[in-house]
């Protein structure tokens, strides 16, 4: 994982956030998919940093996190 400043390198990427966000604002997260990468940030601070992570292990954390919760 890396966590970077916004600069050049990612100027250009196309940013979206998850349709399950909802329009009130809030905890959200924009991903930037890479040449396999996928780019992390947080929607109120698109100047701040992002955090890089290869395509698998944002898959494998997505899947968890949309995962029915385990008792």
């Amino acid at each position: 994982m890396n966590i970077a400043e916004s600069s050049t390198l990612t100027s250009g990427l196309v940013w979206f956030k998850s349709s399950y966000s909802g329009t009130e604002g809030g905890q959200c997260v924009e991903v930037a998919p890479g040449k396999g990468v996928a780019h992390v940030r947080d929607s109120k601070a698109v100047a701040g940093p992002i955090v890089t992570v290869s395509r698998q292990a944002w898959a494998e954390f997505v899947g968890l996190a949309s995962s029915e919760p385990r008792v």
